[in-house]
């Protein structure tokens, strides 16, 4: 027999539920307000807009509101299409919400109560929840050592020896250039742990990193102390919702955002003309404040790991069994 999903452990009535949901609106707008302007323009951003593109997330998908597994809402809080008119975020013109269920409230007569339907995602996506899980935890900075030697040799590796027009960034110069960028890969030592960094090296840089990161082994690779993995954070919250609260979801966001500065700041290319700086990582300087900056971003991704793994614990559990 399965084990029975647990209660949700708080009930807002629906003023409460409509307050939270209009708050929650309001951050991710303006969160989103440049890469939304830019997309209507025909804009791209390769500093802002990373998120939106490396991830198959949209600002409107982000936008949509989430209380968590944990809280029951009065549904009379969602706004409610009528019939023939479009779907308001995931919500349908019935009133109903993509994985959500409803159940009478006990206390109040005639009030519906909504939550997330726990028991669809145990028994739709209990291996996905349960790999997310083993993930988490493996990479927390209590559980595994970091490394900070890569010095985000990651993005130079996915240039290096590229011929003219094959660059991500067309629009950006490389800032020493493709000879002197392509030495410095030469000179240091490739440390990437990251697969889904790893599979944009270039051809000739693959042979040079010191392993060959890879999905079967994600769980036993992944560093706490990477860049690419404190910005997945992002990337899991929005793969457990409705399981997490929205909040924590775009405090995901808000930490991929500013990893991302580093990522580019430390980057072969040349982004001061959009206004960021630069960590130059040939150097032992740089080398320095490279990872002073990047332990600062491992401590914050630590404790969002530690907020994602909280709240769906009790539920991996279930999945695992």
């Amino acid at each position: 027999m399965p084990s029975p999903v647990p209660e949700p452990r708080r009930v807002l009535d629906a003023p409460t539920a409509a307050a939270a949901r209009a708050a929650h609106e309001a951050r991710a707008d303006a969160l989103t307000a440049g890469h939304r302007a830019r997309r209507a323009a025909g804009r791209k951003h390769p500093v802002e807009d990373f998120l939106f593109t490396y991830y198959p997330f949209s600002a409107s998908r982000l936008r949509r509101w989430h209380p968590g597994w944990e809280l029951a809402y009065d549904a009379a809080a969602d706004p409610r299409p009528h019939a023939g008119d479009q779907p308001v975020g995931d919500i349908r013109p019935g009133g109903e919400r993509s994985w959500y269920a409803d159940a009478p409230s006990h206390h109040a007569a005639g009030t519906v109560l909504r939550r997330a339907d726990v028991a669809r995602y145990l028994a739709e996506r209990a291996d996905a929840l349960d790999f997310m899980a083993r993930l988490l935890r493996s990479s927390s900075l209590a559980r595994r050592t970091p490394n900070f030697s890569c010095f985000g040799l990651h993005e130079w590796a996915m240039v290096y020896r590229l011929a003219p027009g094959r660059q991500r960034h067309e629009d950006l110069p490389l800032r020493l250039g493709q000879e002197a960028t392509d030495a410095v890969v030469e000179g240091e030592r490739l440390v990437c742990s990251h697969v889904d960094a790893f599979r944009f090296f270039t051809p000739e840089a693959v042979p040079r990193n010191s392993m060959t990161p890879s999905r079967a082994t994600q769980v036993q690779r992944d560093n706490p102390a990477c860049l690419h993995v404190g910005m997945d954070l992002y990337k899991w919250a929005m793969k457990l919702v409705p399981l997490v609260p929205s909040e924590l979801v775009l405090d995901c966001f808000e930490h991929a955002r500013d990893t991302r500065v580093l990522d580019m700041e430390a980057s072969p290319y040349d982004v001061r003309p959009l206004g960021y700086g630069v960590v130059p990582i040939e150097t032992a300087d740089g080398k320095a404040e490279y990872q002073r900056r990047q332990r600062e971003l491992a401590v914050r991704a630590d404790a969002l790991r530690e907020r994602i793994l909280s709240r769906i614990e009790p539920l991996a559990s279930l999945a695992a069994g």
